[in-house]
């Protein structure tokens, strides 16, 4: 079963200095009904003006996965981290028993376009860590790349929860099988072009809540996606 989660159904809010599009609920959207999928809590799509951000705050007992688009952002964490994050450049930070930070676009002329996941973790109480990698284009070209899991497996992030984050391009008629484990959830996110999945049509920003499939063909136009492999 393939439940589709369009983009225009979203929450949205424009506050100037952010435009922003909230798959579940979060901040002041709020659908007792969309509380997330699984352990996949919130997928915020992000657009920041030049030299604005969101300022010190803080977080706990989340898994935040930040993926960037176009632009760059400047990370900075009361756990001394500092950072310039930039397209093909995956964030995971586990706020575990807490920690303050603030996202910030550095550039004085271009606006920055990023995905904000949050994935609640296995447990509570983790100490605070902080992770970027890079995954070259080449490496999610016309296949899935692993970006994300609980065991680090193939050079990907560590995540506390029994996730696996793929992220993948699809130029126009290119096609990639996914095999789901029985018991196993997915959900789809289209961060740019349309997918065909198993036959139904997602265009950017849409989303799918996927179970009981076997498998997952995806066809995609001038595609980039972001498959999260659930329990």
């Amino acid at each position: 079963m393939i439940q589709i989660r369009k983009a225009e159904e979203r929450g949205h809010f424009d506050h100037g200095w952010l435009d922003t599009y909230h798959t579940f609920s979060f901040a002041d959207y709020y659908d007792p009904a969309l509380m997330g999928f699984r352990a996949l809590r919130v997928i915020n799509e992000d657009r920041v003006e030049p030299g604005r951000g969101f300022g010190t705050h803080s977080h706990r007992d989340m898994e935040i996965v930040t993926y960037v688009l176009e632009g760059e952002l400047e990370h900075r964490d009361s756990m001394g981290t500092g950072s310039v994050i930039r397209p093909g450049e995956v964030q995971r930070m586990s706020a575990g028993t807490g920690v303050l930070h603030s996202e910030v676009n550095p550039s004085r002329s271009k606006a920055v376009h990023l995905l904000q996941i949050w994935i609640l973790p296995e447990r509570h109480g983790i100490h605070p860590e902080y992770e970027q990698k890079t995954f070259p284009a080449e490496e999610r070209n016309g296949r899935l790349r692993l970006v994300a899991s609980q065991d680090g497996a193939e050079g990907s992030l560590t995540i506390h929860q029994d996730t696996k984050l793929f992220a993948g391009t699809l130029r126009n008629g290119e096609s990639i099988r996914y095999d789901l484990r029985p018991g196993r959830y997915a959900w789809l996110q289209v961060a740019r072009g349309s997918v065909d999945v198993n036959g139904q049509k997602l265009n950017a920003g849409d989303g799918a809540a996927i179970e009981d499939e076997k498998a997952l063909t995806l066809e995609g136009q001038d595609a980039e996606v972001l498959l999260f492999d659930l329990n």
